[in-house]
């Protein structure tokens, strides 16, 4: 939904939140957020494009909130997601979704089980997936 803001109505997401959320959410459960130096270095050295710690800080703060397409290209590279992330709402809530599962799994210490089981047979799969779900069912019936 729209909100109104300081200069007119403005979309559902900013920039600056969108970018915000990537570096709440992106990350290893238990690990701080990158730093804006530690992103910049990281984009320069993997992508060569040209970034600044005080670049990507002014962009997350909502200082700045025009960034060229290579910008937001390297920015979405380095945090995984489609560069549609920062341009098209539905996209952003889409993507914002599956973070939430992964962050959902990864702290829920299921991804040592999901690993795990990538190395099995898909009737092994098959096997843990059920037991699995009688564990969950016998844990919802208990008060």
């Amino acid at each position: 939904m729209p909100r109104q803001g300081e200069e007119g109505v403005v979309g559902a997401f900013s920039i600056a939140e969108k970018l915000d959320r990537l570096f709440r959410q992106v990350r290893d459960a238990g690990r701080a957020e990158p730093s804006y130096m530690a992103v910049a270095e990281a984009i320069r050295a993997g992508q060569g494009v040209a970034i600044s710690h005080t670049y990507i800080w002014q962009l997350r703060t909502g200082r700045r909130d025009n960034p060229t397409v290579q910008h937001l290209t390297a920015l979405a590279t380095y945090f995984g997601v489609p560069v549609s992330y920062f341009l098209d709402d539905e996209q952003t809530r889409r993507v914002d979704a599956q973070l939430d599962l992964l962050r959902s799994i990864s702290d829920a210490g299921v991804t040592e089980i999901a690993l795990r089981a990538a190395d099995v047979s898909p009737r092994g799969r098959e096997t843990i997936s059920e037991l699995i779900r009688k564990v969950w069912e016998s844990e919802q019936r208990q008060p």
